[in-house]
C-alpha cells in the first residue's frame, strides 16, 4: 500500500536522479512512524533497479534483496550497531559492484551506532568508493555526532496532516479506532498501526497515572506495572502526557476529561518544573534501550511526579537520572 504523504519526497528524489544530483550520503530524518524505512527501501530499489519500482514507498516495510545492497541494523541480541559491523560494511563497499550499477548501504537506525562505529564510518561518508549511495535512517538526532551530520544531505519527512493520516489508515483497515491510536502515536500513521495494538496498555497506563496524580496509587507499584512494557513505549506515552499537562496548565489543549491528569492536579504543580521534568524524559528517550535501568528510572520519575515535582530542577532531576543509569 503506497504511502501517499511521501509523494513530495519521491518526486524530489526522482528529480535529483534525472539531473544526476543524487548525493552520495543521505540522512532521513523525521518522527518514528512517518515511513523513513519504507523510504529507504524505495531509494534502494530505485537506485539498484530492483523489480518494478513503484511510484511511492510502500507499506508494509520489507528489506529489498540484492547483491549490491547492504542493510545494517543492531544484531538481535544487542541494542547498538557496533564498530565491527561498520568495518565489515566499509570493506564490502570497497569491492566491485556485482551488477555493475553501484552499491547501496542503509544503516538504521543510525543513531544507535556506538561512538567508535560512527567514527569508523566518517571517511566512507565523505568519500564513498565507486558509485556508492549511503542512506542513514535516524529516529533520534541527539546521539549522532555533528561530523556525521556534516557529511550527509538531510531529508526530513514530516508528519502528514491528521485528515490525510486518517484517510490512509481507514483504507488500511476500515472501522478501526484510528483517531485514538493516531493521537497516541503523535499523529504518525505507521506508529498509529503499532499504537492501535497497544491501546489497552495505553488506557491502563492512563488509569494508573490518574490514580498516581490523585494520591490513590503508590509510585513504586505503578512503576512495577509499567516496567513490563517496552521502555520506548512507556517513555513516549509519558512524554505526550506531560506535554498535554503543560498545554493544559496554560488553559489550552484537550479537555481535562480527556487527559489522565485533571486541572486540580495541574494547579498544584509549578509549570516551570513540568518543563524540566519533560526535558529529562526526553533525555531518557534519546538514550539507547539497555543503557539505563528501566525499573529504577521509572521509580525515580514516578516518585517525583507523586511528590508534585516539589523543588524539582535540573540539579534534582539529573542526579536521579544518573542514579538510575548504568554503564553498558
Amino acid at each position: 500500500m503506497e504511502l501517499n504523504w511521501l509523494s513530495q519526497f519521491a518526486n524530489s528524489w526522482r528529480g535529483m536522479a534525472v539531473q544526476e544530483r543524487v548525493p552520495h550520503a543521505v540522512m532521513l530524518l523525521g518522527a518514528a512512524g512517518v515511513g523513513k524505512r519504507c523510504a529507504a527501501a524505495w531509494i534502494a530499489r530505485q537506485r539498484l533497479g530492483i523489480g518494478d519500482s513503484s511510484d511511492l514507498p510502500e507499506y508494509p516495510f520489507a528489506i529489498p534483496e540484492h547483491a549490491d545492497l547492504r542493510w545494517i541494523g543492531p544484531p538481535e541480541d544487542k541494542h547498538t550497531i557496533g564498530i565491527e559491523q561498520i568495518r565489515q560494511l566499509v570493506a564490502d563497499l570497497s569491492l566491485t559492484s556485482f551488477a555493475g550499477g553501484g552499491k547501496v548501504a542503509v544503516v538504521e537506525p543510525a543513531n544507535v551506532m556506538t561512538a567508535n562505529a560512527a567514527n569508523s564510518l566518517l571517511k566512507t561518508l565523505e568519500e564513498p568508493p565507486g558509485d556508492t549511495l549511503i542512506v542513514l535512517v535516524v529516529d533520534k538526532t541527539g546521539r549522532l555526532p555533528a561530523t556525521i551530520f556534516s557529511r550527509c544531505q538531510r531529508i526530513t519527512i514530516p508528519v502528514p496532516p491528521e485528515s490525510e493520516s486518517l484517510a490512509w489508515l481507514d483504507r488500511l483497515q476500515p472501522a478501526a479506532s484510528w483517531p485514538q491510536a493516531l493521537r497516541a502515536a503523535g499523529n504518525a500513521p505507521l506508529a498509529a498501526v503499532v499504537a492501535s495494538e497497544r491501546l489497552e496498555a495505553a488506557e491502563a497506563m492512563s488509569r494508573d497515572f490518574r490514580a498516581l496524580s490523585g494520591k490513590e496509587a503508590a509510585p513504586l507499584d505503578v512503576a512495577a506495572k509499567w516496567a513490563k512494557y517496552e521502555p520506548d513505549f512507556v517513555l513516549d506515552w509519558l512524554c505526550r502526557e506531560i506535554q498535554q499537562c503543560i498545554v493544559g496548565a496554560f488553559g489550552a489543549g484537550m479537555p481535562a476529561a480527556d487527559r489522565a491528569v485533571g486541572d486540580s492536579v495541574l494547579k498544584r504543580i509549578d509549570r516551570r518544573n513540568m518543563f524540566c521534568y519533560l526535558d529529562i524524559i526526553n533525555r531518557l528517550r534519546g538514550q539507547p534501550v539497555g543503557s539505563f535501568n528501566v525499573q529504577l528510572t521509572l521509580d525515580s520519575l514516578l516518585i517525583d511526579w507523586a511528590e508534585d515535582l516539589l523543588d524539582y530542577s535540573y540539579s534534582s532531576g539529573l542526579p536521579s537520572l544518573l542514579m538510575a543509569s548504568k554503564t553498558r
